[in-house]
């Protein structure tokens, strides 16, 4: 099973629209049960719920987060994951030097696709602040696509 880690910080808004996003990019793949694709936050607090805006962008795409639970990073958790992308510099930063062993697999979303930039949070801010990241989610993810899945050691086709 490969599998794919989305990291943010609270995991409430950014990585479980990343989640959801990956997930429905990769639907019609035929091995797409067999993959493993979750978020996490580097200062989550456990079992959390999505916030109403990150559901409500989902929504407007078709997707779920209504069983979204935040959980937070631990060496364990990363360990059983074959790519880990960060959305901002800070966050793959800190779990790399919290977790040195983890170096190989965490990368910057941003860098999938191509390019070197933070993902904005929208925390505390409208809908629109969600929509447009979504939007920023949705392209970087599109575009990174084939890298991600190299990435993570999954046949491309």
């Amino acid at each position: 099973m490969s599998s794919v880690l989305f990291v943010c910080t609270a995991n409430i808004c950014r990585s479980p629209m990343a989640m959801a996003i990956f997930r429905d990019l990769l639907r019609d793949r035929a091995d797409a049960p067999d993959w493993r694709i979750e978020s996490a936050g580097v200062w989550a607090i456990d079992g959390q719920a999505a916030a109403s805006f990150s559901r409500a962008v989902m929504q407007q795409r078709g997707l779920d987060l209504g069983g979204h639970r935040s959980k937070t990073v631990t060496c364990e958790l990363l360990g059983s994951f074959d790519l880990i992308l960060t959305m901002e510099r800070g966050q793959k930063e800190a779990l790399i030097a919290e977790f040195p062993m983890m170096d190989g697999k965490v990368h910057l979303l941003s860098e999938a696709a191509g390019s070197y930039g933070d993902i904005e949070d929208p925390y505390g801010r409208g809908l629109a602040d969600f929509e447009a990241t979504a939007h920023e989610l949705a392209t970087l993810l599109s575009l990174g696509k084939e890298n991600i899945l190299r990435l993570a050691g999954l046949t491309v086709s």
